[in-house]
């Protein structure tokens, strides 16, 4: 029977060697690479700086490939890749918000009349100021029949409100623009709420 040092001894030693082993098995690496020309080289020094994006293969000295590194995705394929990441992310985004396609009927319903509450209001301003400057053109022409000048204060009053109609007239415009493309939003959501949710029983 051995004696316990003895063994200890064998084990250590045998552990040690098979550590040398994998050590030089890890050593001696070849990369296997397509050059510039289309010509397949196996080199130990390694991949050229400018090659390493098309991919290579690392071999141990047996032959064995024991890595295998893929070239670089195109522009069109980080593109696509982006473009799907973009999709995931909004597709649960819808999911989140709506869980049947009337729920985003609802939703569109509540903001188109909000957009039109805010148009309503617009115009309804915009017709007050239209009112405001025919009465001061009125006193203004008044004047100027009677033979008199128009008071600075009342051409101010007149140039003024017709910036604001000016500036009203472009709320109005951006407001029905935002009503036009938030219909458009909606109907496209519940579209793609419908692709997701897949026939309905």
């Amino acid at each position: 029977m051995l004696r316990p040092d003895v063994t200890r001894f064998t084990l250590i030693f045998s552990m040690l060697l098979c550590a040398a082993a994998s050590a030089a098995d890890s050593s001696v690496r070849f990369y296997r690479y397509v050059d510039a020309k289309g010509v397949t080289v196996l080199d130990r020094q390694g991949v050229p700086p400018d090659l390493i994006s098309k991919g290579y293969e690392v071999l141990n000295d047996q032959g064995r490939v024991v890595q295998v590194v893929a070239p670089a995705p195109s522009l069109e394929e980080r593109q696509r890749a982006l473009a799907d990441k973009a999709r995931a992310s909004s597709d649960a985004q819808l999911l989140r918000l709506y869980s049947t396609p009337e729920d985003v009927d609802r939703a569109k319903a509540r903001k188109l009349a909000e957009l039109d509450g805010v148009i309503t209001v617009a115009r309804g301003n915009l017709a007050s100021l239209r009112t405001q400057q025919a009465n001061l053109q009125s006193q203004a022409a008044d004047l100027e029949r009677a033979g008199k000048q128009v008071p600075d204060h009342l051409v101010a009053q007149i140039e003024n409100i017709k910036a604001e109609q000016v500036g009203l007239e472009a709320d109005i415009k951006r407001y029905l623009d935002g009503r036009t493309q938030a219909e458009a939003s909606f109907d496209a959501d519940r579209s793609r709420l419908q692709a997701l949710l897949g026939p309905r029983q």
